[in-house]
């Protein structure tokens, strides 16, 4: 297996919608931004990949647009997936093993103010079963907030400490578009939005972008002192149908986490849209007490569509980069309910690196 680290990050995250930019003008200064970290220039880029959807932009191929920002002449190896910037990535990083090449950029974008987000998002359900009855985003994260809370597995105070400290540590972030924590008993006090849920309990909706640059080996000591290599990364997937699976757990994110290295993790980036969801998250991956989530104050308080997962493994990557820690896990999700969920274990070393 072939060294490859996350050497470039980039994101953005916008809190209002008025005169909201096009996928163009919201990836070139990310592009810039990720030259000026490498000192690269387009030519350097072995790879491209994006991560987008159609049904939210609401057009077919929703990737062309986007490639403009690129600058395709002369021909660039481009290539996209209908998924989250984690997903593109990992695409990039199976390229780069494949010694094709040695440098990838992966980028993703979304606006979700252009329609009604929770509706928009049942159109990834099942098409015979479910779509037809226009479950939206938010009703399904209810009811699996209130399967929890029945089975006794969590609480609402439970949610809301997750929520509060979430909100606190978005504070230091200055991408995030909702942040100032204040109490538990406060939030508790809040009126409810989807019962269970409170408003606190659910991502905001937001328009955004990011990218990652991969390097392999030398490419990457080049750019960075203290790369975040990927020590390995996991994807598997449970059944869509809500019918099937006990929406109190994610067999796929613990499956995700078994065939990776999670021992003397310190940081786990994970993309939990709704405050109940990190709670199932941290038992099926088994992480320790200590370990500190979410320090950016994850997707709480910022969930631009098909970048939130992406952003976590930046996240991730830049508190490597700077010494703040050395072993961490960026976590990413898709589907209804965590259907799908992938890991990326990042670190300041190569040993132990598998796939």
């Amino acid at each position: 297996m072939r060294d490859v680290a996350v050497v470039g990050f980039a994101q953005r995250q916008m809190a209002e919608f008025d005169g909201s930019p096009t996928c163009v003008e919201l990836l070139v200064p990310l592009f810039a931004e990720c030259y000026e970290q490498t000192g690269w220039t387009r030519r350097d880029i072995g790879f491209w990949c994006s991560g987008s959807s159609d049904y939210l932009a609401g057009r077919s191929f929703s990737f062309v647009q986007a490639v403009d920002a690129i600058g395709v002449i002369p021909p660039v190896n481009e290539s996209h997936v209908e998924m989250d910037l984690a997903w593109a990535m990992y695409e990039a990083w199976l390229k780069i093993q494949t010694g094709e090449v040695d440098t990838a950029l992966v980028y993703a974008f979304g606006k979700s103010s252009a329609g009604v987000l929770r509706r928009t998002l049942a159109l990834q359900l099942d098409p015979y079963t479910m779509t037809p009855l226009w479950p939206d985003t938010v009703s399904l994260a209810g009811l699996q907030a209130r399967a929890g809370i029945d089975a006794g597995v969590w609480d609402e105070r439970a949610m809301a400490e997750v929520a509060n400290r979430s909100l606190t540590d978005a504070e230091k972030n200055e991408y995030a578009i909702r942040k100032g924590g204040s109490s538990v008993e406060e939030l508790l006090a809040k009126p409810m939005y989807a019962d269970p849920l409170r408003k606190h309990d659910c991502a905001p909706v937001t328009d955004g972008a990011a990218a990652l640059v991969l390097a392999a080996g030398d490419k990457a000591r080049k750019v960075r002192d203290r790369p975040a290599w990927i020590g390995g990364i996991s994807h598997y997937i449970d059944p869509m149908s809500m019918g099937t699976r006990d929406l109190t757990r994610a067999p796929s994110a613990a499956r995700a986490a078994a065939a990776v290295d999670l021992d003397g993790v310190e940081v786990a980036e994970l993309h939990a849209p709704f405050s109940h969801q990190e709670l199932i998250l941290r038992r099926e991956l088994g992480l320790a007490d200590d370990v500190r989530v979410n320090p950016s104050g994850g997707a709480l308080t910022g969930n631009p569509m098909f970048s939130g997962g992406g952003i976590r493994v930046g996240e991730a990557a830049a508190r490597i980069w700077s010494g703040e820690t050395s072993k961490a896990v960026a976590h990413a999700t898709s589907g209804p309910a965590l259907q799908q969920n992938l890991l990326c274990v990042l670190g300041s070393t190569t040993e132990g690196t598998t796939n």
